[in-house]
């Protein structure tokens, strides 16, 4: 079964820490030894794994993301954010994290974040566990 949760950005290009969110959605599963994959289904945004101890690394990251893809270009898409379909594709829409013992086995710098390249907007995050086969 897959666990949707939904999430409001407020930036146009932000971060957004979701692991505790991740890590519920696994709990409810019951399941103790599997994969979790994390994915969202936007063209504009993405799910990375960073750390998150120093909320300066994701800021660093997306700053450097806008001197690769700046705002404005000779982009030809009408909408007018070529940019942050570029930046999906660059993170990526989906991670996988392996689960033992009923959690998220990340390092211990780790977090999950939503990211988001073409807000503010309501957003959605897809959580699918799969369990180890015996």
């Amino acid at each position: 079964m897959i666990q949707t949760f939904q999430l409001r950005t407020t930036q146009q290009t932000e971060f957004i820490e979701i692991t505790d969110g991740v890590q519920e959605a696994v709990k409810k599963t019951g399941i103790e030894n599997g994969l979790c994959i994390i994915f969202v289904p936007h063209t504009t945004a993405a799910i990375t794994i960073n750390e998150h101890a120093d909320p300066s690394v994701s800021r660093d990251i997306l700053m450097e993301l806008n001197k690769m893809v700046p705002l404005s270009d000779h982009y030809r898409h009408l909408e007018g954010n070529s940019p942050a379909h570029i930046k999906s594709t660059l993170l990526g829409c989906s991670q996988i994290v392996p689960v033992e013992k009923g959690r998220l086995a990340l390092g211990t710098w780790q977090g999950i974040f939503f990211c988001e390249f073409d807000g503010p907007r309501s957003r959605k995050v897809h959580i699918k566990v799969i369990p180890e086969e015996r």
